[in-house]
């Protein structure tokens, strides 16, 4: 691991039910459990923040697909969900991401979605271990 270009740290106390703080000081944040899974919701959760984080970073690898490519994508986004799955006796997760690429065709899209998802750190990190679902919206 000689070629780290930077490293993040989290602190985590509480699991879900606790809070999650950068050394940094930007993320803060209170988690607690979503009501699906008997919380009362007032803070994130595990899924949230791995859906943010996953969508920021396979942006990213779109927009550096996109360049290599020399594809304008214009106005664009990429919409994460992450699911929890019920695995008996625990659980897994499974991810969607839902790219809305207005101005190019869908099957410029699909191609750039299906790249970035093969250069995104986030999707290589979850490559045979979760199901990833890539959508055109």
């Amino acid at each position: 691991m000689n070629d780290i270009v930077y490293s993040a740290h989290a602190h985590t106390v509480g699991g879900r039910a606790g809070t999650a703080r950068t050394d940094d000081g930007q993320l803060d944040v209170k988690l607690a459990y979503p009501p699906a899974l008997g919380g009362d919701g007032n803070g994130t959760n595990p899924e949230q923040l791995f859906a943010a984080g996953y969508g920021a970073c396979f942006t990213g690898a779109l927009g550096f697909v996109a360049r290599q490519e020399k594809i304008a994508l214009g106005d664009h986004s990429v919409d994460v969900t992450i699911d929890l799955i019920r695995d008996a006796p625990t659980f897994k997760i499974g991810a969607t991401l839902a790219l809305h690429a207005p101005d190019i065709d869908g099957d410029t899209a699909r191609r750039l979605l299906e790249k970035a998802h093969e250069v995104c750190p986030y999707s290589k990190a979850t490559r045979g271990n979760v199901e990833v679902k890539l959508v055109v919206a």
